[in-house]
């Protein structure tokens, strides 16, 4: 959706360098209630209207299939993948009170999935976390976060809030928000709408990577756009194509979509990451795993 990796200041970049990891405790149960996007799994559907819940036979079905990426072990490694490539860091959880202007046109890009001023979604966390904590110490800035939404302006930000938000993320309460607002925008839809195409476990990863990098949105360049893009390519699993086949896909429609903007841009998260996991026929995102993105590698054994 939004910005290049960035590197927390507490982990030192070595092109070399191998990261390991145990994967820590996982996740709690989501707070974040049900998914916010529905769609269908027909080529051509209107696929990310936002349109409530979904049908009861999309529920019944998406119900029926394995828990893939929605298991607590899972999903604490999609986590770590993920922060591989926004963060350099498999420890996910010291990215709570991360915030750094990457320089990409969205402003500030902070917090666990990297959440911007510039594309709505900080905002909407704030707004979401600060009615149900209204004295949090974000709060002042709202007017602020509303007047910069859909800019890179920091006016009325700086020079305190970045120091605002390392203090909030301190805060049990904020952590809990960002993980609620994660799994209502980006991780609860994209592991639907994947099992709603009869994706594994890995392809469902795929989607949620894609889901937070490029918004969800029915664009060309949002996730549900891209998504339509590549079954008019590749029949989806739910439609009796074949997984490797329709991934391949929609990963070349990703990419494409990425060099379109930038063609210099570091395509590794896609290239050396998923394509690897799934030319190596990991659907299921079985560990261990060895991936390298933007220069670095990291194993989860």
């Amino acid at each position: 959706m939004k910005r290049p990796a960035l590197l927390l200041a507490a982990v030192p970049v070595v092109a070399t360098a191998v990261y390991m990891l145990v994967p820590s405790e996982p996740d709690g149960p989501a707070a974040g209630g049900g998914p916010a996007v529905t769609a269908s799994p027909e080529p051509g559907g209107r696929a990310g209207e936002r349109a409530g819940p979904g049908s009861a036979g999309d529920d019944a079905l998406v119900a029926s299939r394995p828990p893939g990426l929605a298991d607590p072990a899972k999903k604490e490694l999609a986590q770590q993948i993920l922060a591989s490539a926004e963060y350099a860091t498999l420890r996910w959880r010291e990215t709570y009170g991360a915030i750094e202007d990457a320089g990409d046109g969205d402003g500030y890009t902070a917090g666990i999935v990297g959440f911007t001023t510039g594309t709505h979604d900080l905002l909407a966390l704030v707004e979401r976390y600060t009615r149900e904590h209204p004295d949090n110490g974000l709060a002042a800035y709202l007017p602020a976060l509303r007047a910069v939404d859909g800019t890179d302006s920091h006016e009325g930000l700086d020079p305190g809030f970045t120091d605002a938000w390392r203090a909030e993320a301190r805060t049990p309460a904020f952590r809990a928000a960002q993980e609620a607002e994660r799994d209502r925008v980006y991780f609860d839809p994209a592991v639907r709408m994947a099992k709603l195409d009869g994706l594994g476990t890995l392809g469902q990863f795929v989607y949620y990577d894609a889901m937070v990098r490029r918004g969800p949105d029915t664009g060309p360049d949002g996730f549900y756009g891209l998504r339509e893009q590549a079954v008019r390519e590749a029949r989806t699993p739910g439609r009796g194509g074949d997984e490797k086949e329709f991934l391949e896909a929609f990963l070349d429609v990703r990419r494409a979509a990425v060099l379109a903007k930038d063609p210099q841009a570091d395509t590794s998260r896609i290239d050396t990451v998923q394509r690897r996991f799934l030319r190596e026929g990991n659907l299921e995102l079985a560990t261990p795993l060895t991936w390298q993105v933007h220069g670095e590698t990291f194993r989860v054994p």
